[in-house]
């Protein structure tokens, strides 16, 4: 007598070609926010290539320059193309959120997944923690830590990092348990099918989207929460280029009426916050409707 292995329900199959066409057909808005993000990836990326001067050559000749020829955007009070420091100053603004958020989503993931599999203990001391964590507020705790390990770019993501988890985690464990519950889940359990083996390839994989929209939102404040850091003197540290310092170091050069110093890192960091809050606002409407 032959035993055959049980079959695997049957689960929709969407076509992945048809889900980028999807995304733009959501808005003008949309579509201009995603082309935003995608220039700045590219001008962080291609930043050595891109930038006409280098972002930490002194010129005091050409102290707050207005715009020419030469410096489009002008230079800053020592001298420096503002233009050049722009774009070098888009890589270290999006990737201290892209490691906070990086670290945030898997840590998160993996606590709320846990508690909200496990029940019980597990679920009561998870959360419980989490809870705590999440009444600190991520500045406080940043500025603790630099004022422990050093300012720089390490103390504040790890810092961050630590404060964002909570976000994911109590995310990610309300919409586990309500995944759990559902049929298809005690289906797999029924047939034999491990725990582990249940949640990496069924319940992770269905929640995925729901946590990407919200991660894509987590960028833009971090982004933000970073960008104070270096404003207030707790983060990335001059000469290196960087918006939350370089508007530090432009305030002065206000008073004597150069505007564009501080004024164009401020444009970057808004543009960058409100596209990634459009994007995530997109992708979470799209999900609830997907989901009616």
């Amino acid at each position: 007598m032959t035993t055959t292995a049980p079959a695997e329900p049957a689960v929709l199959r969407r076509r992945p070609g048809l889900r980028p066409l999807r995304l733009l057909a959501q808005g003008p808005l949309f579509t201009a926010s995603i082309a935003v993000l995608a220039v700045l990836v590219l001008i962080a990326v291609l930043a050595p290539v891109l930038a006409p001067y280098d972002p930490e050559a002194l010129d005091l000749s050409a102290s707050l320059a207005g715009t020419t020829g030469e410096h489009l955007l002008g230079t800053d009070q020592s001298g420096r193309d503002v233009l050049s420091r722009l774009m070098y100053g888009a890589r270290t603004g999006l990737l201290g959120p892209l490691l906070v958020v990086g670290v945030s989503t898997l840590l998160g993931t993996l606590l709320g997944v846990v508690a909200a599999w496990r029940g019980g203990l597990a679920d009561t001391v998870l959360s419980r923690s989490m809870d705590m964590v999440f009444a600190i507020p991520g500045l406080l705790l940043a500025i603790l830590l630099v004022s422990v390990v050093g300012s720089g770019m390490t103390a504040p993501v790890i810092a961050m990092a630590v404060a964002y988890t909570p976000y994911v985690g109590r995310l990610v464990r309300g919409i586990a348990r309500q995944e759990k519950a559902r049929p298809y889940i005690e289906s797999y359990r029924v047939q034999g099918w491990s725990g582990w083996n249940v949640c990496l390839r069924h319940l992770l994989p269905n929640i995925a989207a729901t946590v990407f929209a919200q991660s894509a939102m987590n960028f833009g404040y971090a982004l933000m929460d970073l960008a104070a850091l270096s404003y207030l003197g707790f983060g990335v540290q001059p000469p290196t280029a960087d918006w939350g310092a370089m508007i530090n170091e432009g305030q002065s050069a206000v008073q004597q009426g150069a505007m564009l110093p501080a004024l164009a890192p401020s444009v970057c960091i808004v543009l960058a916050v409100v596209a990634f809050g459009i994007v995530g606002e997109g992708l979470a409407d799209r999900i609830a409707r997907r989901k009616r």
